[in-house]
């Protein structure tokens, strides 16, 4: 049997740390993850606020009245963000399934430009609805 010494290695690529150093690359495919969950919520918020109009006036107030407040306006320009960042997310991963843009440099610069995209497009959907 090979002598094989477990000891002196790293147990993992995701150990966070002294053995792994988070791209840039790697963190934005996370967070397309996280913004398809948080669009999830975002979608389930749209279908209370549908329910509470179809059943009646004062269940629509309440949650009317929660999505037209400080608060509901910055969790909907967070949930816009999030649609965003996932749909820039996804149309990234369709180009680089045509083979393009997959060097390192190129594929961090999307990255970057995923945030600042969804960022921009975010404001502007809150400027212009």
């Amino acid at each position: 049997m090979a002598d094989v010494n477990r000891g002196n290695r790293p147990l993992s690529p995701f150990m966070i740390g002294p053995y792994y150093r988070p791209q840039l690359t790697s963190i934005s495919s996370i967070m397309v993850r996280i913004t398809g969950i948080a669009s999830l919520g975002a979608a389930l918020l749209v279908v209370w606020w549908l329910l509470a109009a179809a059943t009646s006036a004062s269940s629509f107030a309440v949650i009317d009245g929660l999505l037209r407040s400080f608060v509901g306006d910055i969790v909907l320009l967070l949930a816009s963000w999030a649609i965003f960042y996932h749909m820039l997310g996804r149309l990234r991963h369709v180009i680089w399934d045509f083979g393009y843009c997959l060097e390192v440099s190129t594929s961090e610069k999307m990255a970057r430009g995923m945030f600042v995209g969804a960022t921009v497009l975010a404001i502007l959907a809150a400027i212009v609805l």
